[in-house]
């Protein structure tokens, strides 16, 4: 139970009714669900329609980077909330992986990627850059942004930085004000939040 009760339909303004509206549509399109309460994180900014608004238009800007691959991205936006060990998100992002043909396997192995064989040295790299990005204080080396160097451009890099980035800001956001799981993935095989938090 989210320790803020969110704005309802009912009280909602015109601004925050369409951006629930589009936001479920929106999902509905990337998991072919909706659920209860997949509108929580959405339903707490609605409080401050001014920021609502900025966040819809981070969201909407964020949804259209295709200079990345999908794979690319639903790994280091999973991987960014394993290691937070954001419920809401991994609960959802499990569920648009797979809907991009990560298996049930890759997602079960996020966990221990390095020993597994089901992600290539590229994956691993994305899933080591998360992993640093997501750690408090961060702790991106040279080295492991060398080696992602040798397989991005500098478009490219700065949009896997974003991508982790904003999947870092959902994660704390959520996390914050306890809104758990969706049920985006229920009944399905979901990633495991990492067991070393820091």
């Amino acid at each position: 139970m989210p320790r803020l009760t969110g704005v309802s339909d009912r009280d909602a303004g015109l601004g925050a009714k369409i951006a629930f509206f589009f936001t479920k549509r929106r999902f509905k399109q990337m998991t072919g669900l909706q659920t209860a309460t997949m509108l929580e994180p959405l339903r707490m900014y609605a409080h401050i329609p001014g920021l609502l608004n900025a966040i819809g238009r981070l969201e909407l800007s964020e949804s259209k980077l295709d200079i990345l691959s999908p794979r690319d991205r639903a790994l280091a936006e999973l991987k960014a909330a394993t290691t937070v060990r954001c419920e809401y998100c991994i609960d959802l992002g499990s569920e648009i992986a797979r809907g991009i043909g990560i298996t049930d396997e890759e997602l079960l192995a996020l966990a221990d990627y390095h020993d597994a064989a089901c992600f290539s040295d590229v994956d691993k790299l994305i899933l080591d850059y998360a992993t640093a990005m997501s750690h408090t204080p961060v702790q991106v080396s040279d080295e492991l942004f060398d080696a992602l160097r040798a397989h991005f451009n500098t478009p490219q890099l700065v949009a896997l930085t974003h991508v982790i980035n904003l999947g870092n800001f959902r994660a704390r956001f959520n996390l914050a004000l306890d809104i758990g799981s969706s049920g985006f993935s229920a009944g399905r095989v979901c990633a495991i939040p990492d067991p070393d938090r820091r």
